[in-house]
């Protein structure tokens, strides 16, 4: 196996706020990050994983900023604060919201048929019933019963990465098969949340990047996070992907378009970026009004409700038998500490958001390696990335403690 480029690093512990500071969990807390630091730099390097950062965000705050390795491992560039990384299925959360501001705003209710807004999806085949019965809902609990892949042509290099526009879908529509009773259980489709990328096209009558640009990254602040090809004015910053095949790492394409598919996977941003995006998932009654501009607390609380089992598809959430499925969130718990998040795996990237609310707690994890690929099995726990995103549980549990 190739060996790994020598390991960089730049670490940085932000001030803790005064109210923070003065809980008993500070000292346990900062113990946890070692070991964890310890562990993040081990597996990054044994793996050959190019680059990685971690981020911790706290009261409204980041107070862990670490960032390992190269963002182009063949110019050496190193990782830093500004580099961009490929958040992947990340995205998907930020089209939950888009959906219930919708909704809040009186336009749509989660109830509703899908095909109320995309009508063209009366024609797909459902061997259980009427698909006009699959609802908004079901889309984003991915129980709908709709396919895991979105597109299966991407074997040829003059193949599009992914379907450029809505009628590359559309054409595939009769020949799209339901696969299990809507809203029996959990089936994880990334073409489910393309689906629902329409109806905020539709309803808002903007593009799905101009709307989410507009509703959500640019009133948290979001102001180097785009999506799809990257601004020539920030390509110095984008982080290049790569496999590991073989037992060698080799290149991903760079700059990637994830075309119509960009709600279900599109977002690119640098890590202090999605450090604000954690900061309001996580809220803070003092900037509540300003955050509400964004989704009301209740409405978000609403997504973190469970809805169906998604223990037995070990390719998403957190892999575990004990995991939920909320409404574009996965939910769990581990020793009895509640978990919400998501995760990201696309063209060699890995992204991690985790939150833990009770503890006014976000972890953010991002590589630009995929060691191997996810499958559907209990196994997907040991691969490195898995292991380390695991591992940020141990953040939580030490606030936890340190809090009785």
């Amino acid at each position: 196996m190739r060996r790994a480029a020598p390991l960089l690093l730049a670490a940085t512990l932000a001030a803790a706020p005064a109210a923070a500071q003065d809980r008993g969990s500070d000292r346990a807390l900062d113990r946890t990050v070692a070991d964890f630091r310890a562990l993040h730099r081990a597996e990054v390097a044994r793996a050959g994983i190019a680059g990685s950062s971690f981020y911790v965000i706290r009261d409204g705050r980041t107070i862990v900023a670490d960032h390992i390795g190269e963002q182009d491992a063949e110019a050496h560039v190193p990782v830093d604060a500004r580099t961009i990384y490929h958040w992947a299925s990340i995205t998907k959360t930020m089209t939950g919201i888009a959906i219930m501001q919708l909704r809040d705003r009186g336009l749509l209710k989660l109830d509703d048929p899908i095909i109320r807004y995309v009508p063209e999806l009366a024609g797909v085949h459902d061997p259980f019933g009427d698909p006009g019965a699959i609802t908004l809902r079901q889309l984003m609990s991915h129980s709908a019963g709709f396919r895991n892949g979105t597109w299966p042509w991407r074997d040829k290099p003059w193949q599009p990465f992914e379907p450029p526009g809505w009628k590359q879908l559309e054409a595939m529509i009769p020949y799209t098969e339901v696969q299990f009773k809507p809203g029996s259980r959990f089936g994880y489709s990334n073409p489910g949340i393309v689906y629902l990328g329409q109806v905020i096209e539709r309803l808002s009558g903007e593009d799905f990047e101009v709307y989410v640009d507009k509703n959500i990254l640019r009133p948290l602040g979001m102001q180097s996070s785009y999506f799809d090809r990257t601004p020539p004015y920030l390509l110095p910053h984008r982080a290049h992907s790569y496999y590991i095949q073989g037992g060698k790492r080799v290149p991903a394409p760079f700059d990637a378009d994830t075309g119509v598919t960009v709600s279900n996977g599109g977002l690119n941003a640098p890590l202090p970026d999605m450090a604000k995006y954690v900061a309001f998932l996580l809220g803070d009654p003092k900037r509540g009004a300003e955050y509400d501009l964004v989704l009301k607390r209740a409405s978000l609380e609403e997504m973190w409700r469970p809805v169906i089992s998604a223990g037995e598809d070990f390719t998403q959430g957190r892999m575990a038998p004990t995991t939920w499925s909320g409404l574009s969130f996965f939910l769990d718990r581990t020793d009895g500490i509640r978990i919400v998040g998501h995760n990201g795996d696309q063209n060699g990237f890995r992204t991690y958001l985790s939150l833990c609310p009770d503890q006014h707690l976000g972890t953010l994890l991002a590589f630009n390696t995929e060691t191997r690929g996810v499958e559907n099995d209990p196994g997907n726990r040991d691969m490195p990335e898995s292991r380390i995103a695991l591992a940020t549980d141990g953040l939580c549990k030490a606030v936890a403690k340190g809090g009785k």
